[in-house]
């Protein structure tokens, strides 16, 4: 249970940030179109790409000498100082919630999902990478278990954030409400980042 909630909690900090694909799930949402679909389709790919990091670090990990480990660990401290960067840099940026008027066919919705989706370079770094590499050293049913609490995260997270801009859209409309989502998030992934510090001192 308790990889469940780390899980969880994890993949719901990476998924709330502000990028192209939340903002279209917004925009489908807003304007009341396949918003089931569009919620759908991110979540389920993000269960995908989210077992598929686990497990290939699974695969690989009888090959991980210490080193490579170290050298893991530094890149993921990287990211996470970046990440944390890029949240702070956010909250002094205008968002723009402005939406086109053009409606679109159910097969140009589903090609447009995928795209902002798979074509995403923060897709594959925050559940291949990330997740994959924060879950290396755990148990395989505790991998199990943190695969799972992500997975639900991203689930409850798009339907969520599409069905309340499609009835509550002012609200998630406010530049206010997003910063205060960002600055829990720098909290959240600053413990992250202090957790794989002391991996890393404790290497030496």
């Amino acid at each position: 249970m308790e990889f469940l909630f780390l899980g969880f909690f994890t993949g719901l900090s990476l998924i709330l940030a502000l990028g192209a694909q939340n903002i279209f799930v917004i925009e489908q949402g807003l304007k009341k179109q396949y918003v089931f679909i569009v919620c759908l389709i991110c979540s389920i790919s993000d269960l995908i790409l989210i077992f598929l990091g686990i497990f290939l670090f699974e695969y690989f990990n009888d090959f991980f000498t210490k080193q490579i480990e170290l050298l893991f660990n530094i890149l993921l401290f990287i990211f996470l100082i970046y990440f944390i960067f890029t949240k702070i840099r956010s909250n002094y940026s205008k968002i723009n919630f402005e939406i086109k008027s053009e409606t679109y066919k159910l097969k140009n919705i589903f090609l447009k999902t995928l795209g902002f989706t798979y074509l995403n370079p923060h897709v594959y770094s925050d559940t291949v990478f990330f997740l994959g590499n924060l879950s290396k050293n755990f148990e395989l049913a505790d991998k199990y278990s943190f695969g799972v609490g992500a997975s639900i995260s991203s689930f409850i997270f798009f339907f969520t954030l599409g069905y309340l801009s499609k009835f509550t859209s002012n609200y998630l409309k406010s530049p206010r409400i997003w910063k205060i989502i960002n600055n829990i998030i720098i909290l959240f992934m600053g413990g992250i980042a202090l957790f794989v510090v002391r991996e890393i001192i404790y290497y030496y």
